[in-house]
C-alpha cells in the first residue's frame, strides 16, 4: 500500500477491514510541505508525490507483496480516465504488479452498484475537485454536485470530524442523486459511510472501502463483512 507520509488514516482503515490471512505493508511517499491552502499548494504536493513515489515503491517491494494498492487518491483522478489509466500503467511497469487506485475502484464500485447519478465530496481544493468531476463524467456518470472541504494542510484532512461530514452528506443528498462518493484517503469515512447508508437510503462510497474491496476482489478474495458499507457487505 503506497501512501503519502502525511497520511494517518489508510493504514488504520485497511488493517481494520483486512480479513484473516491478508496483510498490508506500507511504503510512504515523503511530503516535505504539507500546506494545501490553495490550488497552487495542492499542485505542489502532487509534485512531491510524483518525485517520491518511485522510492516508496522500491522500498515496499522488498517484502515481496502480491498486489499493489495506491492509498492516495488525488493523483489517480488527475487527467480523467486517460490519466488514471496512464498512472496505473506507470506504477505497474515500476512494480511488476497489478494495481488498484482510488479512481478505478470507485468507478468499479459504482458500476457494480448500478448507479449513474452521483454527488461527490473531498477534502481538496477546487483544482482537484475539477479533476474528480472530470474523471467520473468521462467514466459515464452524471455528476450532479461536487463539494470540496478545502482543508488547509495534508495532515488537517484527518482532523475533519464526523459531525461536519454528516452535514456535508445531507447537503449533497437529494432525489436527483443515486449515490454519494467520497474522495481523499486521509479523510476518515469508512465507518460513517456504513452508518449514512442507513439514514440516506442509498450507497455512500468511502474511497478506502472501495479501494480495499477492489484489491481483495482482484486477488480472488471474496470475503463479505459488515461495518464498512454495502459494497463489502453485499458484493
Amino acid at each position: 500500500v503506497i501512501v503519502p507520509s502525511t497520511n494517518t488514516v489508510v493504514e488504520h482503515d485497511f488493517n481494520r477491514m483486512a480479513p484473516p490471512g491478508v496483510t498490508c505493508h506500507t511504503g510512504r511517499m515523503y511530503i516535505e510541505h504539507p500546506v494545501l491552502d490553495s490550488d497552487a499548494a495542492f499542485e505542489a504536493i502532487l509534485g512531491e508525490i510524483r518525485a517520491s513515489i518511485k522510492t516508496a515503491l522500491r522500498d515496499v517491494m522488498t517484502c515481496e507483496p502480491d498486489y499493489l494498492v495506491m492509498g492516495m487518491s488525488a493523483e489517480t483522478f488527475w487527467g480523467g480516465v486517460e490519466g488514471n489509466t496512464a498512472f496505473i500503467e506507470r506504477v505497474r511497469v515500476q512494480s511488476g504488479l497489478p494495481v488498484s487506485t482510488g479512481a478505478s475502484a470507485c468507478r468499479a464500485a459504482l458500476e457494480t452498484l448500478g448507479v449513474r447519478r452521483i454527488a461527490a465530496f473531498s477534502p481538496y481544493q477546487p483544482v482537484a475537485d475539477r479533476q474528480v468531476k472530470r474523471f467520473f463524467e468521462e467514466a459515464g456518470f452524471d455528476v450532479v454536485r461536487v463539494t470540496g472541504l478545502r482543508c488547509k494542510s495534508a495532515t488537517a484532512i484527518a482532523d475533519v470530524r464526523e459531525n461536519e461530514l454528516r452535514a456535508v452528506l445531507r447537503d449533497l443528498d437529494g432525489p436527483d442523486v443515486d449515490a454519494i462518493v467520497q474522495a481523499g484517503t486521509n479523510l476518515s469515512m469508512v465507518r460513517l459511510a456504513d452508518e449514512a447508508e442507513r439514514w440516506l437510503g442509498k450507497p455512500v462510497i468511502a474511497i478506502n472501502a472501495a479501494t480495499f474491496w477492489h484489491a481483495l476482489r482482484a486477488c480472488g478474495i471474496s470475503d463479505r463483512f459488515a461495518g464498512y458499507g454495502s459494497l463489502l457487505r453485499e458484493h
